[in-house]
């Protein structure tokens, strides 16, 4: 029975990283309401990149990259970088990004 327990916490935890992860770092700047806006809103994001990319497999790929190695050049975004500037180089594993942009993509943002 004890197992039992550890199995089903372990997979809540699990379940919950990619929010937790989204939560602890990308809601810094990318808020999911239009309130003090330092960079675009998660949902300006999703949106954009989804109708870039609606195969989940592209968007995952497209945006981990992306954050991993943020360039003007490869923006699809580049209004917003004339508004907000070029988001930094925030030095995560490309595995942990993965698990945010997977996030992103499932999550439907209630505002």
């Amino acid at each position: 029975m004890k197992y039992f327990l550890l199995l089903i916490i372990y997979i809540n935890l699990n379940a919950a990283y990619p929010e937790l992860l989204f939560n602890g770092n990308c809601v810094t700047c990318h808020k999911t309401n239009n309130l003090n806006k330092s960079a675009p809103t998660i949902h300006e994001i999703k949106k954009e990149y989804k109708n870039a990319f609606p195969n989940k497999e592209e968007f995952l790929n497209y945006m981990t990259q992306w954050v991993l190695s943020p360039k003007k050049e490869t923006s699809l975004m580049q209004d917003k970088i004339k508004e907000y500037g070029l988001m930094p180089d925030l030095a995560y594993d490309k595995s942990t990004l993965n698990k945010i942009s997977e996030y992103i993509y499932d999550n439907n943002f209630e505002e």
